[in-house]
């Protein structure tokens, strides 16, 4: 292990699009994505494939337990995403515990989150919500409407938690409902979306972030800050992997690959090998949070593989 311990992957996905219905990698033509053409990851992504993805290249990454996030499954059947979630469980042993999708703001969101919450490794939801392409619109976002916030408040208690995918100029707002609703977990996918890397983009990015950092209840996946056309480097990404951490601390930050997403970006070895590098002047314990010991808590993994692993 190029650790010496194994990882809990916070953030991935698994589809089979020859099966099962996924408008953005079904349909035609394909829509406009953060990472421009994504034709590669339209074909079936299972775990015998995420474990060989974790285990080649340069460095070699034991996952022993891994967080699947919903995939933007058939709209209309969201219930059935779940349930080719719990056949692969079965039949692969991953992923250990899973997000659902959710559309707080739909009449049919208090039945569906009942529905989910009793699946025994179901821990939350994620809907994201509606959010400009651009700083600098005066108009808020998904999260400030009335119908969104009523279903949110529903996730509490049901002992839901919520992936909140949305970009930085929006968490100002995040902040705001975080602060609403202190008792309910907020973890933020993909570090904000960073992806202008202009000092003035960056230091954008990072006074949004601070908005955000004073609330208790939230976290943060340092994954998805591939930059298109661009290889997914140490150097490129330090800075942007470091003031996250230095922002929430390293008690609320945790790795994930967001394979096979990423795949678009950078091999298994070259994302974890980058933030192992990056995060090579932190102690020991602080490490072991962030690639795994964070995960565990946070997604409630029961962890059977001993203090050594």
């Amino acid at each position: 292990m190029a650790l010496g311990f194994a990882i809990v992957d916070a953030h991935q996905h698994f589809w089979d699009p020859t099966r099962n219905y996924h408008p953005w990698l079904c349909d035609e033509p394909p829509i406009a994505f953060r990472y421009g053409d994504y034709r590669a990851l339209r074909r079936p992504y299972l775990p015998p494939h995420y474990r060989a993805d974790a285990s080649t290249g340069s460095q070699a990454f034991e996952v022993s337990h891994s967080v699947y996030i919903e995939t933007e499954w058939n709209p209309a059947d969201l219930d059935g995403e779940m349930a080719y979630v719990d056949t692969l469980r079965r039949e692969h042993g991953l992923p250990s515990v899973a997000i659902a999708a959710a559309w707080l703001d739909r009449p049919e969101a208090p039945a569906l989150l009942e529905c989910h919450a009793a699946r025994p490794f179901l821990r939350g939801v994620r809907h994201k919500p509606r959010a400009h392409r651009e700083p600098g619109h005066a108009e808020p976002g998904g999260t400030a409407d009335a119908a969104w916030r009523a279903g949110f408040a529903r996730l509490a208690p049901l002992g839901l938690h919520f992936e909140l995918q949305t970009p930085w100029w929006h968490l100002h707002e995040a902040a705001r409902l975080a602060a609403e609703f202190e008792a309910t977990p907020i973890l933020l996918n993909h570090t904000g979306l960073p992806a202008d890397r202009s000092a003035g983009g960056l230091a954008a990015w990072r006074r949004a972030m601070a908005t955000l950092a004073p609330c208790p209840n939230v976290s943060v996946k340092i994954s998805g800050i591939g930059v298109p056309g661009q290889a997914w480097t140490a150097a490129a990404n330090r800075e942007v992997v470091l003031s996250t951490i230095e922002l929430f601390g390293p008690a609320r930050c945790m790795f994930a690959s967001n394979f096979p997403v990423d795949g678009l970006c950078g091999t298994f070895a070259e994302i974890f090998g980058g933030f192992d590098e990056i995060t090579q002047g932190f102690s020991e314990s602080e490490r072991r949070a962030m690639f795994r010991g964070n995960a565990l808590r946070v997604y409630r993994i029961d962890d059977d593989r001993g203090a050594g692993s």
